[in-house]
């Protein structure tokens, strides 16, 4: 699992039958602090997170073992939405500070 940032959504009118009725999110991975750190990813939305949200995804073989991702061609799933994360006793991130 990573930690990452919705940055923004992916809109995509025709695509693969199977990916029907999926959300896209564009993500930005994060570091231990919640700045930005490595690459971007679109990930299919497993549990409605919003732009702006820290979110937990998984990628490759991981990403097709929800409920809405099973069997289909996906290589990457949110299925967590952080509400915070503490690093050696220290709260780094709670969601609704500093968003």
């Amino acid at each position: 699992m990573v930690l990452a940032k919705v940055i923004g959504t992916v809109v995509s009118t025709r695509k693969e039958e199977s990916m029907q009725g999926m959300k896209f999110l564009l993500l930005k991975q994060v570091d231990l602090d919640g700045n930005p750190a490595g690459g971007n990813v679109v990930a299919v939305d497993a549990v409605g997170a919003g732009i702006g949200e820290m979110v937990l995804y998984a990628s490759g073989s991981s990403a097709r073992q929800t409920i809405i991702t099973k069997d289909r061609p996906c290589d990457a799933v949110v299925m967590a939405i952080v509400d915070n994360w503490e690093v050696a006793g220290e709260i780094k991130y709670k969601k609704g500070q500093d968003d």
